[in-house]
């Protein structure tokens, strides 16, 4: 299964959506919560998105990076 990356910050309601629907589709996920973590916002910043969540498929030079909750869009890079 592919390494995945979730981007997400308090008080978003498409991060808790979408972390729901990785757990029901029993996807194995890193959360970083760009609030507890500068670099995790540098990070985020230099993926270049402004927002999230944001999530990260694959691994460094061979990922796709999709910003906000799309569950088609999910569904087809996880191959779920």
């Amino acid at each position: 299964m592919k390494h995945v990356v979730v981007y997400t910050q308090p008080g978003c309601g498409a991060c808790q959506a979408e972390k729901a629907w990785l757990n029901e589709k029993g996807v194995a996920f890193e959360e970083r919560n760009i609030r507890e973590n500068s670099a995790w916002m540098q990070e985020l910043v230099e993926l270049g998105s402004r927002g999230t969540p944001t999530t990260v498929i694959g691994e460094p030079g061979d990922n796709q990076v999709l910003i906000g909750f799309d569950s088609t869009k999910l569904s087809l890079n996880l191959n779920v």
